[in-house]
């Protein structure tokens, strides 16, 4: 399988997660990088009436996560922390999160992330540890697809 061929893979892998059957993302990957946007409604507000922490935290762990996968072609990759910081509420309209691994080795990668507003400001951002799992990557959801 090619890098390319891996990236399309890694996205329809995405796509299948039943989880994002609610969020409903549109992700690109390329080589150290993921690329989610979604559109934020009333459906991911907190009683407050803003978008939820919550969505904060799966866009930045998520983009950061097949940032990491990217560099990964064998195995799925695992979230062992995530940190994250909400610098700006927002209640509504496209948000996007830019992940990109900043280090690896034989046994980590270390990828940061940042998401973005309509506007194109900066909302949140967050870094974390990934690691290599057992689980082979052809045996995920979506991934063959």
């Amino acid at each position: 399988m090619s890098s390319a061929e891996h990236y399309r893979a890694l996205e329809c892998m995405y796509a299948a997660a039943p989880i994002n059957s609610f969020y409903k993302p549109i992700m690109t990957v390329i080589e150290g990088e993921a690329v989610i946007e979604i559109e934020a409604g009333p459906q991911h507000h907190h009683s407050g009436g803003g978008v939820h922490g919550s969505v904060y935290f799966k866009m930045l762990d998520d983009a950061a996560f097949f940032a990491a996968n990217s560099l990964e072609p064998e195995v799925f990759v695992l979230t062992t922390s995530f940190t994250t910081y909400i610098t700006r509420p927002v209640a509504d309209g496209r948000m996007r999160a830019v992940g990109k691994v900043v280090n690896f080795n034989r046994s980590q990668f270390i990828a940061e992330a940042v998401v973005y507003d309509s506007e194109e400001r900066e909302i949140g951002r967050g870094n974390g540890i990934f690691v290599r799992s057992k689980v082979k990557l052809v045996d995920a959801a979506g991934y063959a697809s």
